[in-house]
């Protein structure tokens, strides 16, 4: 079945049964996305909890502070999309750790500067060439000008419902 609303799509996201419309898995973006971010993370985050006692959004803030020390909370959650309760609970655990270093320059704890330690620094360089090799795994089979298309298309659709 071929959408004729005008779009880009080839095939459209539903298709007929028994006289019924139904979604067509194959072919509905949201449902991709989210069973391909669904394992990755299940994956991914097992393997974390398993070498590095850490999880997935653990990874997500580490990352995040390696890439911005000396950032808020609230950046970090504006950059990953992650809920603030989730990345609180991840700094008090990467804290705890001994894993960050912060200064808050106000009174106000909301403004903490949050950064990677040493330790962090060196914890960050182990998980980055696991995830890095996640990566390569989840990549692989997929030509070049394939992979800058679909990064390219997937910024694209973050854009669309998230355009901070």
């Amino acid at each position: 079945m071929t959408t004729t609303t005008g779009d880009a799509r080839l095939n459209a996201p539903t298709r007929l049964r028994d006289g019924t419309e139904i979604l067509d898995i194959d072919h509905y973006a949201p449902f991709l996305l989210n069973v391909v971010s669904s394992a990755w993370g299940r994956k991914t985050s097992a393997i974390y909890r398993r070498d590095f006692g850490l999880g997935l959004t653990d990874w997500r803030v580490i990352s995040m502070l390696n890439i911005e020390p000396g950032i808020t909370a609230s950046r970090i959650c504006d950059v990953v999309r992650l809920d603030k309760g989730a990345v609180s609970r991840s700094l008090k655990t990467l804290d705890d750790l001994g894993h960050l270093d912060s200064e808050q320059p106000s009174g106000d704890p909301r403004k903490r500067l949050w950064r990677l330690s040493e330790q962090g620094q060196l914890v960050h360089g182990r998980i980055m060439a696991v995830a890095l090799g996640c990566e390569a795994e989840l990549v692989s089979g997929i030509t070049r000008d394939d992979l800058a298309t679909t990064l390219r298309v997937l910024r694209t659709m973050l854009v669309n419902i998230d355009p901070k």
